[in-house]
């Protein structure tokens, strides 16, 4: 009858939801998942290509610091027509014991750089060659400004770069190059108000850019101003009046609103590049305006707050030494390098083993709590790594840590393979190793010319070298 008919169909769907609730049960107890959450750590890094770039020349100012800085004048360069003297260079900046040291080389190439006596900077066959350039005796010192639209200077110099980048740019031992060539300095002005030849109008100007594009194809190039060729190249910017709060804002607002810049013959746009900082790095030194002990005690907070404007990466080769400001000022130099550069690390790691399935997912937040971004694509990988210390598996994820700016995150979730699961599933209760797994689970982010891990990550755990272990 009908009620007997809905008391059966009542018993049914109860039974029926009993044994899908006993399925959806035992389903989930075997799908495992474990959720770990990282603190970042109270400590300055010194990594990769980011801080202070002391003088290479000067060997006790480098310390642990990982970048160094280079200029060279036209004349150390090319003594003789075609010959150059990089022997002596390389010797007179320690080349060999920085790199064989993991250091990276800011690079500067210069055609005037003033001092208190009378010189040139150029080589005297080219001065032969040319010879139409300025003595000069101004505010700035002593020295020798060549016309910069001389067309045999332009394809000499054209020459010069080249060789600079057959041997300097066929990998990233030269990571940031400064240009550099044109200027007092190579900082891209002259003082034409005490007589001297301005500089040439932007069509010739270009090429003093263009043979840097195809010479060091490994490293970012950098200019002192947003010139147009900044923003067309993608190129960074650098300040060599850092912590000049005066200097620093106009810098700024030519990076921010763009402008015109009235040195050469004919003035030239300065392009605003905003965000110049998301895809290319910010450098350059401290001002001389302030001696060092000032810029990191008085003036401490003000170049603090101008840094975090500025997001630069590094600062050199006017910065911080390692013997002697560094040991009076520890915490001042401190928060400074706190302020550099970038600062990556994991904030959670989620682990789902699905014993169902027979499948390991690891998803990881990656942070970077720093200024700026790397801006060299570094591999960030998971690896297994063995009781004694060997890596059993690596995994390289998807992460692009040029893409994660200052206070970002990025997500990345792998599956690992059967084998690398059955070494991190916890041994049975009855083994001697119950509760203990083979492997352990690590994250690092790789050199790619070492295929090691070379950066320290801002998470507060137990790590091995560059490795830092999730589990």
């Amino acid at each position: 009858n009908t009620m007997v008919d809905k008391r059966r169909a009542t018993a049914f769907c109860v039974l029926f939801m009993i044994l899908i609730a006993a399925a959806i049960i035992a389903v989930i107890r075997r799908i495992r998942v474990k959720t770990y959450s990282y603190d970042t750590v109270d400590a300055v890094f010194r990594n990769p290509m980011m801080g202070f770039a002391p003088n290479a020349d000067y060997f006790d100012a480098v310390g642990d610091n990982t970048l160094v800085y280079m200029d060279v004048t036209w004349r150390e360069l090319e003594p003789e027509e075609g010959v150059f003297d990089f022997a002596g260079i390389e010797e007179e900046n320690f080349l060999d014991t920085w790199r064989t040291a993991g250091k990276k080389v800011v690079f500067r190439f210069v055609c005037d750089e003033p001092s208190d006596e009378e010189h040139i900077d150029i080589p005297d066959w080219l001065y032969e060659k040319t010879g139409d350039g300025t003595f000069y005796d101004t505010a700035y010192g002593r020295g020798y400004s060549p016309d910069y639209s001389n067309r045999t200077f332009i394809e000499y110099h054209a020459k010069a770069v080249k060789a600079l980048g057959e041997r300097y740019g066929v990998d990233s031992f030269f990571c940031f190059i400064e240009l550099g060539s044109v200027g007092h300095w190579g900082e891209w002005h002259v003082k034409y108000d005490d007589g001297i030849k301005r500089l040439p109008p932007e069509e010739l100007l270009r090429e003093y850019v263009e043979p840097y594009l195809t010479a060091f194809p490994n490293a970012k190039l950098l200019m002192r101003r947003p010139f147009p060729y900044v923003s067309e190249y993608g190129m960074g910017v650098y300040n060599d009046m850092t912590g000049h709060s005066g200097d620093t804002q106009r810098w700024l607002s030519w990076i921010s609103e763009g402008g015109t810049y009235s040195g050469p013959e004919t003035p030239m746009e300065l392009i605003a590049v905003p965000e110049v900082w998301k895809s290319a790095p910010v450098g350059g030194e401290f001002t001389s305006a302030y001696p060092m002990s000032e810029l990191l005690t008085d003036r401490l907070d003000e170049t603090l707050s101008l840094l975090a404007d500025s997001h630069m990466t590094f600062i050199g080769p006017m910065c911080p030494i390692a013997n002697k400001d560094e040991k009076a000022y520890p915490g001042e130099v401190q928060e400074v390098l706190g302020s550099l550069g970038y600062r990556y690390g994991v904030s959670r790691c989620r682990i789902i083993d699905n014993r169902f399935t027979g499948s390991m997912v690891v998803k990881l937040t990656v942070n970077n709590h720093g200024t700026a971004p790397m801006y060299f694509d570094w591999p960030f990988c998971v690896y297994l790594i063995g009781s004694d210390g060997s890596v059993v598996s690596r995994y390289e994820t998807d992460i692009r840590l040029t893409d994660i700016y200052a206070g970002e995150s990025a997500q990345c979730r792998l599956t690992l393979t059967d084998d690398d699961r059955r070494r991190l599933v916890e041994m049975p209760a009855e083994s001697k190793n119950a509760g203990k797994s083979e492997v352990a689970l690590a994250v690092g982010i790789e050199n790619p010319d070492t295929g090691v891990p070379e950066v320290k990550l801002d998470m507060e755990v137990e790590s091995r070298g560059n490795y830092f272990f999730l589990n």
